[in-house]
């Protein structure tokens, strides 16, 4: 996407989500639940995976290994930049 990255996997993200459960859609007739928190397996279906995020604090963020594991963010991160500065490269 930014020419400095091979592939999705290489980018690290932190993404503050409002939403700790799937969203229920209709698919050619068929039910299905789409991830709703970003740590599914099976994006962009839900594969269960939103249930570690039931005791996070509302409004506080965290970000999640590999294994799903839950760690503290910071909430300022000063050596990210922002997409203005992106824009302005």
């Amino acid at each position: 996407m930014w020419g400095f990255f091979s592939k999705a996997e290489d980018m690290a993200r932190i993404v503050k989500r409002l939403r700790n459960g799937p969203y229920a859609v209709v698919v050619d007739g068929q039910n299905k639940a789409f991830c709703g928190c970003g740590l599914s397996g099976t994006l962009p279906l839900c594969d269960g995976t939103h249930k570690v995020t039931k005791t996070e604090d509302p409004g506080k963020l965290y970000w999640y290994d590999s294994t799903r594991q839950r760690h503290d963010a910071a909430e300022v991160h000063p050596e990210m930049c922002t997409e203005q500065q992106l824009e302005s490269w």
